[in-house]
């Protein structure tokens, strides 16, 4: 029996949790509301911030409260073109305008968005990195479903009362910058949790890793394990339904009947 392996002691938490200390609180849209579903709340961007750990810029909004005399903040993911000072309108009745916010079925199919809710009212899940966004691809008024386009090509069915930012996350091109040297890697890192630098299964020995050991770097069995796999052996292709390269063309049921 083996020592316990890295995804056993992730598992453990201690090191491999986030380190959080540094960030400026959660990046979420506003809580729905009432004047949201009916019509439309003005905020103001009063300041746009680093967030440690996080490669797109976080813009601080004001808003008036909803019931008392006094005006409240919230943190969310910026858009690329969002300024200080810059008015933004959040509601089913804003304008289709960069960093506005508005249910995705409001918004005519091809709309660039991100910040998407994939539930009505979570506040914004989806494309939500540096550089990302979704499009609107399509609205079913029969199911009230929208079907947008993710960024990783992926489609995907929200409802159509789910809100969406107008816009890019900005902070794109960010991995287009090359990283030079191991120390540039070393702090990025260092501001997310312990998963810098990654040792290859095969370059460790047999009593840490199920690929290590024998006299070249090899695996030596099949990579792919069993989804019932047991703690500890569960490593490489897990319940792989195909390994290998794609090649050839995928034929789709519009192809069939063509």
């Amino acid at each position: 029996m083996g020592k316990p392996i890295r995804s056993q002691r992730k598992g453990a938490g201690s090191v491999y949790i986030a380190h959080t200390h540094k960030r400026k609180g959660p990046a979420k849209l506003r809580p729905l509301d009432f004047a949201e579903k009916r019509g439309y709340v003005r905020g103001v961007i009063r300041e746009i911030i680093h967030d440690s750990g996080r490669g797109a810029p976080l813009a601080r909004i004001q808003f008036r409260h909803r019931f008392k005399v006094k005006k409240v903040m919230y943190s969310m993911v910026a858009c690329e073109g969002m300024y200080t000072g810059q008015y933004v309108y959040f509601g089913k009745k804003a304008a289709l305008e960069i960093g506005n916010v508005l249910p995705v079925g409001e918004m005519p199919e091809g709309t660039i968005i991100c910040n998407v809710e994939s539930k009505t009212a979570d506040r914004g899940t989806l494309a939500r990195a540096g550089g990302c966004y979704s499009i609107v691809v399509s609205h079913n008024p029969d199911t009230k479903k929208t079907r947008i386009k993710l960024p990783s090509g992926q489609k995907k069915s929200i409802p159509s009362t789910a809100r969406g930012m107008v816009g890019l996350i900005s902070g794109g091109g960010k991995i287009e910058k090359p990283v030079l040297k191991a120390g540039n890697n070393f702090f990025r890192f260092k501001a997310k949790r312990k998963c810098w630098p990654r040792v290859r299964g095969v370059a460790m020995s047999p009593v840490d890793h199920p690929h290590g050991g024998g006299n070249h770097q090899h695996i030596g069995h099949p990579s792919t394990v069993s989804r019932q796999a047991p703690p500890g052996q569960k490593v490489g292709l897990i319940a792989a339904r195909r390994t290998g390269r794609l090649a050839g063309k995928v034929i789709t049921a519009k192809d069939k009947k063509n």
